[in-house]
């Protein structure tokens, strides 16, 4: 009998896979409801081969058994660590690994699962920083393409570690960011996805529901024994705004969780540079200049100048 099911197999992107790099796990191709072995541990793709195949990857077509998992995961921190790739293409590799990991925690069921999944990810990126510390506008660079929830919560997550390193953050409260922009919107798990993918405006009910979000998300992590107060006051606060007229609790100023401040800045920005099928993107300067100047209000102007640091060396670089 065949026991496997979706959960046996996590994606991952052949963006990840460098040509002549021999493999240490099995790769799948999912055609017909069906996965088929593709390339076998111990074989390598060719030059030619992989571009062919990274055009028509849309991401979810190849996979690799659950049980590999963590030999996947080397294999990518061997990629991220090698001499004989250039600053670029390592960024590249890690944030498109840490978004097939993504699109699975998302599917998890489990919240508690997923936090306890997603921290390797998050030490990832920081490490990513350490060592590399003038590559990361290379992963900035990399965010804002496609408007999903997995692709959004892990861009937030970038874009607020690096807005963290730039304010000084140690790493075991940037670790605790980490955790907390990827998880800021765990809430909408409790929200209508007729409501979530609405493409026009939502009516006084909707946005009434949507809103619960924020609620949701700290009663989601609550359930979490080890989780911070501080991650979850990035969920539960990240849309107040600093006059005080955001939601739920109408908090100001220094009220706010400095996380929940991060938050609601990388949050925002990326909501408003990414391709979404009702809108165009904005450039990075265009809508830092909307945030300073027609949506100051809502965010700690130290940290909106911090933000403007972080993007300006994204744009010089």
């Amino acid at each position: 009998m065949n026991m496997e099911t979706p959960n046996t197999y996590f994606r991952i992107r052949l963006s990840t896979m460098r040509p002549e790099k021999v493999t240490s796990f099995n790769i799948y191709v999912y055609m017909d409801q069906k996965y088929y072995l593709y390339l076998k541990e111990g074989d390598k793709l060719s030059d030619g081969k992989i571009e062919v195949l990274q055009d028509r990857d849309s991401g979810a077509s190849f996979f690799v058994k659950t049980s590999d998992k963590e030999t996947y995961r080397a294999w990518v921190k061997e990629e991220i660590n090698s001499d004989l790739i250039p600053p670029h293409q390592k960024a590249k590799i890690l944030r498109e690994s840490s978004l097939s990991m993504m699109e699975d925690l998302f599917e998890v069921p489990d919240v508690n699962q997923a936090l306890d999944d997603a921290k390797p990810i998050v030490t990832d990126f920081i490490n990513f920083m350490e060592t590399n510390p003038d590559s990361m506008h290379f992963m900035l660079s990399l965010s804002g393409h496609d408007f999903y929830t997995y692709n959004h919560s892990l861009d937030v997550s970038i874009y607020a570690l690096g807005l963290g390193s730039v304010l000084g953050y140690d790493k075991k409260t940037l670790h605790d960011l980490g955790i907390g922009s990827l998880f800021h919107d765990v809430g909408k798990r409790n929200v209508s996805l007729d409501i979530l993918c609405k493409k026009g405006p939502l009516d006084e009910a909707e946005w009434a529901q949507m809103k619960m979000h924020a609620t949701y998300g700290l009663q989601i992590l609550n359930n979490h024994p080890l989780i911070s107060d501080a991650v979850k006051a990035a969920a539960f606060e990240h849309h107040e705004s600093w006059e005080g007229n955001g939601y739920p609790q109408q908090l100001k100023g220094q009220e706010i969780h400095p996380f929940a401040r991060i938050v609601a800045l990388t949050d925002t920005y990326d909501a408003m540079t990414t391709q979404r099928s009702y809108n165009k993107p904005m450039s990075p300067m265009d809508a830092l200049t909307m945030m300073k100047e027609k949506l100051a209000g809502r965010y700690d102007p130290e940290m909106l100048k911090a933000m403007h640091s972080v993007l300006f060396k994204l744009k010089a670089s």
